[in-house]
């Protein structure tokens, strides 16, 4: 199975699918913040490994120990994911901390500055 192929990507679109919806309904770890979101999630073609993107709004201590919490509930996720995803095999999970969002709106306000300081120019 290539890694781009259209069932990896249907793999990856329902691992992430359950994975948002256990995080909301079944942890009940403190250490995860409620506006935790999977971004993406890519699972190796031989389906032993996913690596699970994750944002997390608030600041870098919120988001660290979110990471904490998710890392430390990994295998009881795997273990819910294997009872409602049938694959051979389901995947050991590795969360990364996603940072796309935030880059997006400090790139923003930036743009919004620039725009600000030409006009005051004009």
């Amino acid at each position: 199975m290539r890694k781009n192929s259209i069932k990896n990507t249907r793999i990856n679109q329902e691992v992430q699918r359950e994975l948002s919806t256990l995080i909301i309904r079944e942890l009940k770890d403190p250490r995860i913040h409620p506006l935790t979101s999977i971004m993406n999630v890519e699972v190796a073609p031989d389906l032993k490994t996913a690596k699970v993107y994750v944002s997390v709004l608030g600041d870098q201590k919120v988001q660290e120990e979110t990471l904490k919490g998710l890392k430390s509930a990994a295998p009881f996720l795997r273990g819910q994911l294997a009872k409602t995803i049938n694959l051979r095999n389901t995947p050991e999970l590795h969360f990364i901390m996603d940072q796309s969002i935030e880059y997006g709106v400090a790139i923003s306000k930036l743009i919004d500055e620039v725009n600000q300081s030409t006009e005051t120019e004009d």
